[in-house]
């Protein structure tokens, strides 16, 4: 997987995307949004935030900042959504141009299946996060304990070709981290190869 492939491949998926997804993950959108309590003027960042399929569910008066790699995706953001109080830039979400400790809150909304590198982009989105702030992460990931067959190694390798890997473990994206505690972490979808997960910055001493 790699930035070139997968903005060809969303450039194709940006006509159809909303219809299917809605479907499938609204629900899922909506209880990740609900976690992170967010209140009026607090700043939220929304990397890999697509169509914009999240926006509908985010209180008015939160300051919204969506980054994607894909132009087609965000033009589709762009036109679906009426807030004033959102911006929409064409950005990596391994080497997001903000500074340290600048939002209050992130959402990662099956991204961290996506991005080439999952562990830089959650540490880039670790990095401009406030201490005390919260992130969450709603995505697919291998069970910690399950063996990596060749089996699941060919089908993830397929699964791949339609832009997300099925075959990332957690504990490998978040490692290392000491100021990361995690408040929740609850299954989602497919007997929880899907999870939903609140993390908290913590203020080191």
């Amino acid at each position: 997987m790699n930035n070139a492939r997968n903005r060809g491949i969303y450039r194709l998926w940006a006509p159809v995307y909303d219809p299917i997804f809605r479907r499938l993950f609204g629900r899922q959108r909506h209880r990740a949004i609900e976690l992170l309590a967010l209140q009026p003027e607090e700043r939220l960042l929304i990397p890999g935030i697509g169509t914009g399929l999240d926006l509908p569910y985010i209180p008015v008066g939160v300051s919204v900042t969506g980054t994607d790699i894909s132009p087609q995706m965000l033009a589709k953001a762009a036109s679906s959504d009426q807030r004033k109080d959102i911006e929409l830039l064409e950005m990596d979400a391994q080497a997001l141009d903000f500074p340290d400790a600048y939002f209050d809150a992130v959402l990662l909304n099956l991204i961290l299946s996506v991005v080439p590198d999952a562990a830089v982009a959650f540490r880039e989105a670790w990095r401009v996060l406030k201490p005390n702030g919260r992130l969450v992460i709603f995505d697919k990931f291998l069970h910690e304990a399950a063996h990596l067959s060749i089996g699941r190694r060919l089908i993830g390798q397929a699964i791949r070709y339609l832009g997300t890997d099925p075959n990332r473990r957690l504990s490998e994206i978040v490692q290392g981290l000491s100021d990361l505690r995690i408040e929740l972490d609850e299954p989602g979808l497919l007997n929880g190869q899907y999870r939903t997960l609140l993390l908290c910055k913590r203020v080191l001493a």
